[in-house]
């Protein structure tokens, strides 16, 4: 038999709760008083609970009461000292604020934004970029109020809408606001509150708004988005295009203008617009940015399909397809206790600068949760493996002559 080292004395659970910082828990405790009327649940066995039914793909309650009563002998590992009964964790659902989960998620990326630092970005403006967009989670209708217009067939679902704000040097959310599908993704506009000076925020069209750039200009933040096809404007000055651009073409000054309690405002914008290559078609960027390249604008929006792709991971390594509660308080905290689970496996992926993929690593975690193994020790063995495969394939690789390709901006739609 193969025998292995890398076993320790610890769960994989236990090893991601390690992550969890006691006074993280402490200080939302206080904030809230999340643990007055809950004797039967406090706040650390409700997030246990939660999470290792997000970690293991649980589909109920009993899933997880059922799943954590199997581990008896280990629960004292996760500070656990009953399992709470379903009916309790479904009480807890629906009359613990959610908000108590969401300060702990918060206080937690603050903690550990700079170790999740992404340092593969290039421009430094990006440490100052923010990404904004949503997601909609399908519901019952009953629970709330579905996104659009009425279908004919009177088959439509409800929905909660996730508002993010990520933040492109962590690639994690650094706010989110829950509110139904139904309400305007522009509405979001007014939780936007705490932001540093000269941050650059970077959205689809679909937040265009005029006054609220005005808004931004005046708290000197910068934005970066998309212009309308059909959107007025006078051109009053061109700037000299870049000769090493030749995909750049036009950069020039404009002046919009709109009504406000019927008085009409005018407000000056830069206008870039950038042929691709790639989908054969132009591209126009707005900014109220005039100290930043052309190039750079149009990079500055090629970054914000991150959020799509944190949509992505989210949703498909945690897929929100069942609910441990049919009430929005429920939901809202499971959708939390999901980012929470989320951010400590990215902690883990990152400290250990893991070349796995991340969809391998929490398949690893949902099979062994409960398994005395190292989760380090299997990310550097197979850091290990990777390098005996890299060395047998391409053994002249570090003799081999490599002419870095050209810059080229690649956009998405």
């Amino acid at each position: 038999m193969n025998k292995s080292t890398d076993f320790i004395g610890q769960p994989i659970f236990t090893q991601l709760l390690s992550l969890l910082d006691q006074s993280i828990i402490r200080q939302s405790i206080r904030e809230h008083k999340a643990n007055r009327c809950y004797k039967r649940l406090f706040l650390w066995d409700h997030l246990v609970s939660m999470l290792y039914g997000i970690y293991t793909n649980c589909t109920s309650l009993r899933e997880i009461q059922y799943g954590l009563e199997v581990c008896q002998g280990k629960l004292n590992h996760i500070n656990l000292s009953r399992v709470p009964p379903r009916s309790t964790l479904s009480d807890g659902n629906k009359s613990r604020p959610a908000k108590v989960f969401g300060t702990v998620y918060q206080k937690l990326y603050n903690f550990y934004k700079h170790s999740i630092s992404d340092s593969c970005l290039k421009l430094t403006v990006l440490q100052r970029l923010y990404i904004l967009d949503s997601t909609t989670i399908s519901l019952f209708k009953a629970i709330l109020k579905p996104a659009g217009r009425k279908r004919k067939d009177g088959k439509s679902k409800g929905g909660m809408k996730v508002h993010t704000l990520l933040n492109a040097h962590t690639n994690m959310p650094s706010f989110i606001k829950y509110t139904a599908a139904a309400l305007h993704d522009q509405q979001f506009y007014k939780y936007i509150k705490e932001l540093p000076d000269y941050s650059i925020i970077a959205f689809d069209k679909a937040y265009i708004n005029y006054e609220q750039f005005d808004a931004f200009t005046k708290r000197n933040i910068f934005y970066v988005t998309r212009q309308k096809e059909n959107a007025g404007y006078t051109s009053t000055e061109e700037f000299e295009l870049p000769k090493e651009a030749q995909h750049i073409l036009k950069d020039e000054r404009i002046e919009v203008s709109y009504l406000v309690n019927k008085e009409e405002i005018k407000q000056q914008m830069r206008r870039v617009a950038l042929f691709s290559a790639q989908y054969q078609k132009a591209f126009v960027y707005i900014t109220n940015n005039f100290e930043l390249t052309a190039i750079e604008v149009a990079a500055i929006y090629f970054n914000r399909w991150q959020i799509e792709v944190f949509f992505k991971k989210l949703k498909q390594n945690f897929p929100l397809t069942y609910f441990f509660g049919d009430n929005a308080n429920a939901i809202e905290i499971q959708i939390w206790c999901a980012l929470i689970a989320l951010l400590l496996l990215d902690v883990m992926h990152k400290e250990h600068k893991s070349k796995m993929a991340f969809s391998i690593l929490v398949t690893i975690v949902r099979l062994h949760i409960m398994n005395y193994v190292d989760l380090s020790a299997i990310i550097e063995t197979y850091k290990q493996k990777r390098k005996r495969i890299k060395s047998t394939a391409h053994p002249n690789r570090f003799t081999q002559k490599i002419t870095p390709p050209a810059f080229q901006i690649k956009l998405k739609m």
